[in-house]
């Protein structure tokens, strides 16, 4: 296997894996069942995992098997059938909409595989913008740290149009950062990218653990973005069946080839 310009960057030991014994999100026997009768489908079937803090981690599994419904759970996108989510210690469950709403703002971060930014505003407009819905001022000095990392000082003036794909989701990854969340979710945030653009996302995504002591899960297909990751959990069938700890692409495509060609189970 040949990764090509999109393979990761020299690793190095994740110093702060052993420095941070925290959970930033976590489900417990978590259900989600969509329809009844004949049309119900099991998206996911009792999935219980931890995310830690200070750690980056890819949600792998064959097309149907429920990496986006985790995340949107996860993430409190979507509602759950049973079972518990939780953000650090705070139970989603026991949240009202509106509590449900500032927690989002507040204490996440999310990257999509659309850029999602608003054209008439410029990079650094469309950076503060969530900030400025809620009223709130940005840290100037955090601002700047997430600017400089991804590399967008020189951009910030120039509105999406002017900007490139990579530089567009480099401007959507600076705005998931500007609040400070404990947690950034990110659905295939280097899927509508060349892979170049997409492994210069990738290092910010992991450079924003490294450097600025963020957790970051992402939900990809490809495991070649899988190998930028700390830690790749494994979904079939919407359960959670393997994980790995410092993967390599190659480790984690021989893994993908047998949950792809293996038994499925109902």
């Amino acid at each position: 296997m040949n990764p090509g310009p999109f393979a990761p960057h020299q690793r190095h030991a994740p110093h702060h894996l052993h420095a941070s014994t925290g959970i930033a999100a976590a489900t417990t026997d978590l259900s989600k069942v969509y329809g009844s009768g004949d049309t119900r489908v099991v998206a996911l079937d009792r999935v219980s995992i931890s995310f830690r803090e200070g750690e980056f981690t890819a949600i792998m599994g064959p097309s149907g098997s429920g990496k986006s419904t985790l995340m949107h759970c996860a993430a409190g996108l979507d509602s759950v059938s049973s079972g518990s989510v939780r953000i650090g210690t705070t139970e989603l469950s026991t949240l009202n909409d509106r509590q449900l709403t500032e927690l989002r703002r507040d204490r996440i971060g999310f990257i999509f595989q659309a850029f999602n930014l608003l054209p008439t505003l410029t990079a650094i407009e469309n950076i503060t913008l969530p900030l400025s819905i809620a009223g709130r001022r940005p840290d100037e000095e955090w601002l700047r740290r997430v600017v400089s990392m991804v590399g967008l000082a020189e951009r910030l003036d120039h509105r999406p149009g002017q900007l490139s794909g990579g530089q567009q989701q480099r401007v959507a990854v600076a705005r998931a950062l500007a609040s400070r969340p404990g947690i950034v979710f990110g659905d295939e945030p280097t899927g509508n990218l060349d892979s170049r653009a997409g492994a210069e996302v990738l290092g910010f995504l992991r450079d924003s653990v490294r450097e600025l002591g963020r957790t970051v899960v992402v939900v990809t297909h490809d495991p070649v973005a899988a190998g930028y990751a700390d830690r790749v959990v494994f979904l079939a069938d919407g359960r959670l069946v393997d994980e790995m700890e410092q993967p390599t692409p190659e480790r984690v495509l021989d893994l993908m080839k047998t949950l792809d060609t293996g038994p499925r189970t109902s």
